[in-house]
């Protein structure tokens, strides 16, 4: 992995701590829409048998999978960021609506954790990433999300992950970084796919769980934000889908 595009010094654990680049400057005039990538997976549902806020307490379940420098939410760098909507379709069953995703510029004296940044196999340098800074990318994030919140009819989006509370930490640092006051996720409740597939399935392990769901999962395209975002979202609408024709929800 290359750091010669900012100024770093590195130590025995294996930090680097960025000072300011010419690469991290201030946004851009380009439209939002051209800083996120948004993918439309299914049309909207025209005629739901019922609607998904009356299912999560007026909560929109979001997928959301961060890659990152680190542990630290605070102090290490958030690197991709991939999140899917969902929606009950005319069947009556959960499924995908829209992708976002973004790759992001370690912010201003974020910390690289070398051991870290291999192991997700990324080059946060690398030109090819079309990187985005914080700022540019995800406030219009935020905004696509609180206009699909508002969509269908809920107040709030509820965080979807594997180990959800690590992706919500780093969501809300980044929301704190730009003083973003309206963060569409809920500030601490998250539904955990490591909790239900340990439930469901006896497994904890994302590609476990996901093997015992009957999915496929590439181990070499693990730990991209987007794969694993799909992933989640393909286990959590598996999981959803069985239980509630398994119980007859909702009454």
């Amino acid at each position: 992995m290359s750091l010669s595009l900012v100024s770093a010094t590195d130590n025995a654990a294996g930090l680097c701590v960025l000072t300011p680049s010419p690469r991290c400057g201030d946004a851009s005039n380009a439209m939002e829409n051209n800083l996120i990538n948004i993918e439309h997976l299914n049309p909207p549902a025209t005629n739901p048998p019922y609607l998904i806020k009356e299912r999560f307490r007026t909560f929109l379940p979001v997928i959301v999978d961060v890659e990152t420098g680190g542990f630290n939410p605070y102090t290490d760098a958030l690197l991709e960021v991939c999140m899917i909507t969902v929606q009950i379709n005319n069947q009556g069953l959960m499924e995908p609506k829209d992708r976002y995703s973004v790759n992001l510029r370690p912010f201003e004296g974020s910390t690289l954790v070398r051991i870290n940044v291999d192991f997700i196999g990324v080059d946060p340098f690398d030109p090819k990433r079309n990187a985005k800074d914080e700022g540019q990318a995800m406030r219009p994030l935020f905004k696509e999300i609180a206009r699909e919140v508002k969509e269908q009819a809920c107040t709030k989006a509820i965080l979807v992950g594997h180990n959800g509370s690590f992706d919500l930490g780093f969501i809300n640092a980044v929301a704190n970084r730009l003083k973003y006051k309206r963060n569409p996720f809920h500030p601490f409740s998250v539904i955990d796919t490591a909790s239900l597939g340990a439930l469901v399935y006896g497994q904890t392990v994302l590609s476990r769980a996901c093997h015992s769901a009957g999915m496929t999962f590439d181990e070499e395209h693990a730990h991209s934000a987007q794969y694993d975002t799909q992933q989640e979202c393909e286990l959590f609408c598996r999981m959803y889908n069985s239980f509630t024709k398994f119980a007859g929800l909702p009454s």
